[in-house]
């Protein structure tokens, strides 16, 4: 069987032994174009200008399409940049559905948050001393030392940016 086969590959029916670039790529099912940078890549051979010799180039292709569909092709730098595609995509997307969930927030949103709380809490602290005074009858005096004092400590926490 095996010989069978070599010699159906060695002898095609009706087509010699070489074939143009137009034929191989009837063939191959390309271009003839294709052929011709197939065969400048050293992937199909070329028996003379023009001609290349249809078991091995046929044989030779076949390897290469393999080579191609296990990732080992010549072109490690596309096969490494598709890697790199995808693994970015499904980042992304893995990103995207951490903030659908609720697991994830934006950074600006939580800045958002963070200073209207300060700035409620830094309102309601600046107040004190007012409701103190009306409550106890602090003098003049000692509310203005009060509302110095928490002046100063929030000047002392505050982060300026």
């Amino acid at each position: 069987m095996t010989d069978d086969f070599d010699d159906l590959l060695s002898q095609p029916a009706g087509m010699g032994d070489t074939m143009t670039a137009d034929q191989l790529g009837a063939l191959l099912g390309v271009s003839s174009r294709v052929v011709r940078e197939l065969a400048q890549r050293g992937v199909i051979a070329k028996a003379r200008r023009g001609a290349y010799p249809v078991a091995d180039s046929v044989a030779r292709y076949c390897a290469h399409l393999r080579e191609q569909a296990a990732g080992r092709s010549g072109n490690s730098n596309l096969t490494a940049e598709r890697i790199r595609v995808a693994q970015a995509t499904a980042e992304k997307i893995e990103l995207q559905n951490s903030v659908a969930r609720g697991e994830m927030v934006a950074v600006s949103d939580v800045r958002r948050e963070w200073i209207t709380f300060a700035t409620d809490l830094r309102a309601a602290l600046l107040a004190i001393p007012a409701r103190v005074s009306a409550r106890v009858s602090l003098s003049r005096e000692a509310s203005a030392l009060l509302d110095e004092e928490l002046r100063l400590s929030l000047s002392e926490i505050s982060i300026e940016r």
